[in-house]
C-alpha cells in the first residue's frame, strides 16, 4: 500500500467488517483500526489509545465510540478524542463507502508523520 497516495486507497468491502467490529490496516508508520457501527458508519483511527497505547482494535464498539480494552478509556470514533474526564486524541482518517460497498481510506488526511 502506498501511504503517500493522494488518492483514496481501497481497503476492502463493508461486509468484511462485522457490525460493531473492526479490522486493522497496516501502514509503514502506524496501524489504523477500521471500525463499523450499528448504523453502518465506518471510521478509521490510529490503533493506539492515547492513554497507554492499548490496541483500540481490541476494544468494544458502542454507539459512536470504542472503549480501550486496557483501562476503559472511551474514544469518539468521529474525532479520535477521549471522552469524559480523560484527555487525549488519536489520528483519524476519513473512510468513504462507495455505492458498491467498497471502503476507500483517505490517507492524505493523516498527519504527515503518519504518512511518511
Amino acid at each position: 500500500m502506498n501511504a503517500l497516495s493522494p488518492m483514496p486507497v481501497e481497503i476492502g468491502h463493508i461486509d468484511d467488517i462485522p457490525v460493531q467490529g473492526t479490522r486493522v490496516v497496516r501502514l509503514p508508520t502506524m496501524d489504523l483500526a477500521v471500525f463499523r457501527t450499528v448504523e453502518r458508519g465506518v471510521f478509521a483511527l490510529e490503533n493506539r489509545c492515547p492513554h497507554r497505547g492499548g490496541p483500540l482494535s481490541e476494544g468494544i464498539v458502542h454507539g459512536g465510540s470504542v472503549t480501550c480494552p486496557l483501562h476503559n478509556w472511551v474514544i469518539d470514533l468521529r474525532t479520535g478524542e477521549a471522552l469524559g474526564p480523560d484527555v487525549g486524541c488519536v489520528a483519524t482518517a476519513p473512510v468513504t463507502i462507495a455505492p458498491d460497498g467498497r471502503l476507500l481510506l483517505d490517507l492524505a488526511a493523516l498527519p504527515r508523520r503518519a504518512r511518511a
